[in-house]
């Protein structure tokens, strides 16, 4: 199983796992994260490209990793995504290197499966 499809499945089981639980706290915070990234001012693109880097200066690897698989589905290009990666490093700090290591290397394997 590639990187891409372990985070996937990962995701979406433990997703499933937590509505379950059937605790409306919790998917008004998931209801609050989806409409968030829909379309208004911003495209969904813009959002997902200022999420991905607030999450790398956070250092959220799996936020990262999700981002990427949205910016990857909209169309987002090498080069935008390295520009994402430039902000983002150059806010967080050093402190993030080890967490651009990483998104490169999810973005290198989102390549490798369009």
């Amino acid at each position: 199983m590639s990187l891409v499809e372990q985070f996937n499945d990962y995701r979406s089981r433990m997703n499933d796992r937590i509505m379950d639980s059937d605790n409306l706290v919790i998917k008004r915070i998931f209801n609050l994260d989806t409409n968030c990234y829909a379309p208004g001012h911003l495209d969904e693109a813009t959002k997902e490209m200022l999420g991905l880097a607030c999450s790398m200066v956070l250092r959220c690897d799996d936020c990262v990793k999700y981002h990427l698989g949205k910016c990857k589905e909209l169309g987002v290009t090498e080069a935008q995504i390295q520009e994402v990666f430039s902000i983002a490093t150059l806010i967080g700090g050093t402190i993030v290197i080890p967490h651009l290591r990483r998104a490169v290397e999810y973005w290198d394997a989102l390549s490798e499966n369009p």
